[in-house]
């Protein structure tokens, strides 16, 4: 049974939703339509202005892809579901667009990390490497020093504001 679109008022046109226009487009066309002819279709038949157009177009995508009824065919294609077996909707779908090859990373980096001959005595030497770093931070002289540049750098800022504030008076 095809349903024209024609046997319906322009009222009910209006207040019938893309998604349904959309089917009863597809039905009426028999075939797989380009979903941005499907919309202006139905956008010509809603009366919708470009504004309207911008607004509803993802909507009607959204819609499109939500809906058990349409399949995409691939290209922008869309058709009925129910037109397409399983096996003859995946023969039906066009090629993938190819990707860009990307290069591949030389194994050098393996091969050189390979060729160090790591062992666990290396490991050990350098936890220890660290573990003397470690103690030689831990110094107080190193935290006294430090406090001690501290203390003249706050001396000489607040020597600075009050100069800024004698020349200000």
């Amino acid at each position: 049974m095809t349903v024209s679109l024609e046997n319906f008022s322009h009222e009910e046109l209006k207040d019938m939703s893309m998604i349904e226009m959309a089917s009863k487009i597809l039905l009426q066309e028999k075939k797989a339509v380009n979903y941005r002819e499907l919309f202006d279709k139905i956008a010509e038949i809603k009366g919708f202005n470009k504004k309207q157009k911008e607004v509803n177009i993802s909507q009607f995508y959204t819609d499109m892809n939500v809906d058990g009824r349409f399949l995409a065919l691939g290209s922008g294609m869309w058709g009925l579901k129910r037109w397409y077996p399983v096996e003859q909707a995946e023969e039906e779908l066009t090629e993938v667009p190819k990707k860009k090859k990307v290069k591949k990373k030389k194994k050098a980096v393996v091969d050189d990390v390979a060729a160090l001959d790591i062992v666990d005595e290396d490991i050990a030497d350098v936890v220890n490497d660290f573990d003397e770093l470690d103690e030689d931070l831990d110094d107080d002289d190193f935290d006294d020093e430090f406090e001690d540049e501290l203390d003249e750098e706050l001396d000489d800022d607040v020597d600075e504001d009050e100069e800024l504030d004698e020349e200000k008076k």
